[in-house]
């Protein structure tokens, strides 16, 4: 509890690689159906020679990030990215219903297509739209959809590289200390391909649900953003978001996807559902945290009772999460060499990280 708290109450950055700070060129709780739609029923062409798949890089003017699933509606597919990818706001936009994004039709630069493909979901605009949406869905609702070109299509598979899966889409939360995997692909990393595939653990859900904190070896960086994790069975739950700078410097804020893409789909968007990949096969040995701090390997319900993450798995809807502030504190947007820091009143704004975004 102490440790999802000092968390969730932490600055943050997102993980959106500007312009200015790409320095390489870089070409358990789950259901299958009906969140998700398997890969061989689609005629996706084979994971060894498809161009366009999880993890592939999307640009837009705004800014450049990864990409995380595959998704489809039975009549087009489309490549999910967080929405803050799009975003036109300053350093301090954290909050989704308030924060301003590219337009929907905007064309997106997708690594490995013939074609630009299109924004047609932003979940910010969408929020924006509605008006209703509680502070921890302003807060922790980051995500976007990109729709392929059709001509695109014979060039796409849903398999997530080094990993496989995704097998389904996760509907409960994910129990603190439980082993995550992640595909990400910052030009940062200069394409040394070995340092794309993370896995970690989960620290911890909060707000609601809305987000989980997640710790990997290396952290997700500027560029990273938008990405994919997996829980130990290969069933996608959540999409990069932030990293945290205080006071627990290198972690990860993840968006949960099953809640994200419940709320495209009542807010603009019909059917979409996940298309999972081929066979989940995790790598051993990846480098991993399994000496790290695993918060009492229990996650704790909002009343003071603990549930042991070898006990049964409770599920996000029932209100047992902490609620979290929605404001996680500072951003990285498009277009800026030096991310901006700043304070809140009475506190003095946190030193840069080394080797930390805002300390490069």
């Amino acid at each position: 509890m102490i440790l999802r708290r000092a968390i969730s109450s932490g600055r943050v950055f997102r993980c959106l690689a500007a312009a200015g700070l790409v320095i390489g060129a870089a070409s358990a709780g789950a259901v299958a159906l009906p969140g998700a739609a398997h890969a061989d029923s689609e005629g996706f062409a084979p994971a060894a020679s498809a161009t366009i798949h999880p993890g592939v890089m999307v640009e837009s003017p705004a800014g450049q990030c990864t990409s995380n699933f595959v998704f489809g509606d039975g009549d087009d597919l489309y490549l999910g990215q967080a929405a803050h990818c799009t975003g036109t706001g300053t350093a301090s936009d954290t909050d989704g219903c308030k924060s301003s994004s590219l337009p929907i039709g905007t064309p997106i630069k997708i690594e490995g297509a013939s074609q630009p493909g299109e924004l047609v979901y932003n979940s910010w605009l969408a929020m924006a739209k509605d008006g209703k949406p509680d502070a921890n869905t302003c807060g922790y609702n980051d995500f976007a959809l990109v729709k392929i070109d059709p001509a695109d299509r014979d060039k796409v598979s849903p398999t997530v590289p080094v990993f496989g899966g995704p097998t389904a889409i996760r509907t409960l939360g994910v129990p603190a200390g439980s082993t995550v995997y992640s595909y990400q692909n910052s030009s940062l990393r200069q394409g040394i391909g070995l340092l794309s595939p993370k896995q970690g653990l989960n620290l911890g859900d909060s707000a609601g649900g809305w987000t989980h904190e997640v710790a990997t070896i290396t952290p997700g960086v500027p560029g990273d953003s938008g990405s994919g994790f997996m829980d130990a069975a290969g069933n996608a739950f959540g999409v990069l978001s932030t990293l945290n700078l205080e006071p627990a410097p290198g972690t990860n804020g993840v968006g949960d996807l099953n809640r994200e893409l419940a709320y495209a789909n009542a807010h603009g968007m019909k059917g979409v559902v996940l298309q999972c990949g081929g066979p989940f096969h995790p790598p051993l040995p990846l480098p991993s945290l399994a000496g790290a701090p695993r918060a009492d390997a229990a996650s704790s319900d909002s009343d003071g009772e603990t549930a042991s993450a070898e006990e049964p798995e409770q599920s996000v809807s029932d209100g047992g999460h902490q609620a979290a502030t929605p404001d996680r504190g500072l951003s990285i947007t498009p277009k800026r060499s030096e991310p901006e820091l700043s304070s809140q009143p009475g506190q003095q704004a946190p030193e840069k990280q080394p080797g930390l975004v805002g300390g490069l």
